[in-house]
């Protein structure tokens, strides 16, 4: 079996999913009408210090001012050495945590507004993007990710990826990223770097190095709030942060990308360009790998367990609830062995589930309640096993006696149900219906599918009233886009009595 990275590009929207042994475990979605803030980097102004909450706001320059906590602007030497004295291991950072945690601070007496004043200037990098109501979160500790390497300019540090478990190997990258890199300045040594050549590490090195003094000369002519830096696309981020050695092909719908995939990979890392391929299929490419099925699954809450069991899954901004049930499983021998087996196959759907969902902040399971201590104790192992191929870091503690297993997964993007829904007017908000925008995507994906001929002619489209004043003012660019794409006239027609998700797709 494979591993493939499948890229669907479209003006209005780009999705990126990893496949692993034929079964969809990531998912990201940029939509063109949204900012990627994630890795950008401004020239801000602080506009409230918050000595209560030990923050501050800051106007970058977009609808909401972002959020600085003291943890992320705090910028003494001295205290860094001492926290990584504390740490005890340099390499416990992986390679997208943010060096200083709020619980680093809690033995030392600082305070926000010793740091930060009313209208002062601050460089800051997005470290997270506004999910839900929540701006974004900053950090003035920035960072410059590199295929092999992560820059740190303003920390005196070297780190090696966890992933990397051969010491002679670890011991040879540190060693060469010592003897290469700047005085006080600061490098994490990625997971694909191993067994990179010196050469390799050096020129990326330079290439960092080179990109930060333009930031920085950037910063002195700038006026505030101001974008100093644009991280990658969501297209070359995927080439640069997820196109490992694991991944045996990268396959991309979008000839416009395609080559701009290519041309970033002849830059930095020529031997992949053999595995990069351009989908020109009449069937549309997530619908020939079997995605678009996973993607409707991840916005139900029942997901069916195939002895007959079903898990149930509940998201809020802060919380997800996910509870285990037998449904129509009976077990043959007796009712523990039934609930062991549900289960223990609950896990793996469950840890599925969390990745593909991207379910971020507090997750409580409420499995069955098991008798015997062994049992908790296995189910807690399995789905700790179950989670280590998570590339976001997760915390689990023990099952209680009530079956329930807390846990917490870092979260940096907005959970997949939630950024693909809103709430349902029908129901005054007690249940969540597609968002407007999903729902035009997903008629121009229909759309695409219902007219692969290029004989030209009408595609009638009867849709909502709402969704008819969407496609015809917000999605207008993208409607005509899809007509030159299709070689149709697009009519659209509202109809009074449609629900709001639905629609009909006549061809003439």
């Amino acid at each position: 079996m494979t591993n493939e990275l499948v890229i669907n590009a479209r003006p209005h929207e780009t999705r990126v999913a990893l496949v692993e042994n034929a079964v969809v475990v990531e998912l990201y979605i940029n939509r063109g009408s949204e900012q990627e803030l994630m890795g950008n980097i401004y020239l801000g102004r602080v506009v409230r210090v918050l000595p209560g909450m030990q923050a501050a706001f800051v106007d970058i320059g977009i609808d909401k001012p972002a959020f600085l906590y003291v943890a992320d602007v705090y910028n003494d030497a001295r205290h860094w050495e001492q926290v990584m004295l504390q740490e005890g291991d340099e390499d416990n950072n992986s390679e997208n945590e943010s060096p200083l945690r709020m619980r680093q601070l809690k033995n030392f007496d600082i305070n926000i507004e010793g740091l930060l004043q009313e209208g002062q200037d601050i460089m800051v990098q997005v470290s997270k993007e506004p999910i839900g109501t929540k701006g974004a979160r900053l950090t003035s500790y920035i960072t410059l990710a590199g295929r092999h390497l992560v820059f740190m300019p303003t920390i005196d540090h070297i780190g090696v990826s966890r992933k990397i478990e051969g010491e002679k190997e670890r011991t040879r990258l540190r060693k060469i990223i010592q003897e290469l890199r700047p005085s006080g300045e600061g490098f994490i040594v990625r997971t694909v770097s191993e067994r990179a050549p010196k050469e390799k590490l050096k020129s990326e090195m330079e290439f960092l190095s080179r990109l930060w003094k333009t930031i920085q000369e950037r910063k002195e002519t700038s006026s505030t709030p101001n974008l100093l830096h644009k991280e990658l696309t969501i297209t070359l981020r995927a080439v640069r942060d997820l196109f490992t050695k694991e991944i045996d092909r990268l396959v991309i719908d979008s000839r416009e990308e395609y080559q701009a995939i290519m041309e970033f990979i002849e830059n930095f890392v020529p031997s992949l360009k053999y595995s990069v391929e351009l989908y020109e299929g009449r069937e549309a490419l997530f619908d020939a790998y079997g995605i678009e099925m996973e993607i409707s699954r991840a916005l139900n809450k029942k997901i069916w367990l195939k002895s007959g069991g079903y898990i149930v899954i509940e998201s809020t901004e802060a919380l997800a609830t996910i509870d285990v049930n037998t449904g129509s499983y009976v077990g043959k021998r007796n009712l523990e062995e039934t609930i062991v087996k549900t289960n223990l196959e609950a896990v793996k759907e469950i840890a599925y589930q969390i990745r593909l969902r991207n379910i971020g902040g507090l997750i409580v399971i409420d499995f069955i309640d098991m008798d015997r201590e062994s049992d908790r104790e296995k189910v807690f192992l399995v789905l700790n096993e179950a989670l280590e191929k998570d590339r976001a870091k997760t915390t689990v503690l023990k099952m209680s006696e009530l079956g329930l297993i807390e846990m917490s997964r870092k979260r940096t993007r907005e959970n997949i149900s939630l950024f693909l829904t809103e709430a349902c007017f029908y129901c005054d908000g007690r249940g969540r219906l597609k968002s407007s925008t999903t729902i035009c995507y997903d008629i121009f994906r229909d759309l695409e599918r219902e007219t692969v001929s290029d004989e030209g002619g009408k595609a009638y489209l009867l849709v909502n009233p709402e969704i008819e004043r969407v496609l015809k003012e917000e999605e207008r660019y993208s409607v005509m886009e899809l007509e030159k794409k299709i070689n149709r006239r697009i009519i659209i027609i509202a109809k009074e009595d449609f629900h709001f998700e639905q629609y009909e797709i006549s061809v003439q």
